[in-house]
């Protein structure tokens, strides 16, 4: 009898599904119906990730891109923003070890210029030290906004023009794609929505064109490696056309 890891993994080579993104929703909603303050929902949720992304491992996943901060939460309550931002810093630190010898390459997607020279001086770090690591391809979504990605992905096209190294003809869908943030990571196969809500919310908009979306109840926090396996099932059991 196939283990759990045995059965994902073979389901993994023969759809090959190689990227999962992953939109980590209800920290806030699982501490509430807890009666606990949002940072317990927010620390259970980094728990949650360290799982998925050893699931992703064990399963033979390449990419595992996550949705840690967009651009719109910054309009959350100062003393929330700073928490995030100090919870996220001092996760990184601690984790950083852990991740490099578990082989995991650690990249950042995002207008990380935003962020104070600090934070960036951390992210950078975790860049510097995993970059040669052959593992899970992880990616952080981290100031995050699909459309100011596409906003300055068309920016720097039309620079391109200004300077006349290309005709607005030479426009091309993949020349779209190497102007993002993600432009050396293939487009997702997944994308998983955790809380039960129904959107999309400025996350990776170009990319998922043709992704499966996969959406549950449970909350961020509950989410685990089982949780994972279910996602991947019901991906297998999808017929991905692709408009065909």
């Amino acid at each position: 009898m196939l283990t759990l890891e045995e059965k994902i993994s073979e389901i993994t080579k023969t759809t090959n599904l190689q990227h999962i993104a992953i939109i980590m929703d209800g920290n806030r909603r699982w501490a509430k119906e807890k009666n606990l303050p949002s940072a317990f929902g927010h620390k259970k949720g980094v728990e949650a990730l360290k799982n998925t992304l050893r699931a992703c491992n064990d399963f033979g996943i390449k990419y595992l891109t996550v949705y840690a901060f967009s651009t719109e939460n910054w309009n959350r309550k100062q003393e929330e923003v700073d928490f995030l931002m100090d919870l996220f810093a001092k996760t990184l630190k601690n984790e950083l070890d852990e991740m490099h010898k578990e082989n995991v390459v650690i990249n950042f997607i995002g207008d990380l210029a935003k962020l104070n020279p600090k934070l960036q001086e951390i992210l950078q770090n975790a860049v510097e030290v995993t970059k040669n690591n052959t593992g899970v391809r992880f990616q952080i979504a981290f100031n995050y906004g699909s459309r100011l990605e596409i906003l300055q992905a068309v920016q720097n096209i039309a620079k391109r023009i200004q300077l006349g190294e290309i005709k607005p003809e030479d426009i091309t869908e993949k020349m779209i794609s190497e102007s993002l943030y993600t432009q050396n990571i293939p487009d997702p196969d997944l994308l998983i929505r955790t809380s039960g809500e129904k959107r999309i919310s400025n996350y990776l908009l170009w990319q998922i064109a043709y992704s499966e979306i996969y959406v549950t109840d449970q909350y961020w926090p509950e989410f685990d490696k089982n949780s994972l396996a279910l996602a991947i099932e019901e991906y297998h059991n999808r017929n991905r056309r692709f408009g065909k």
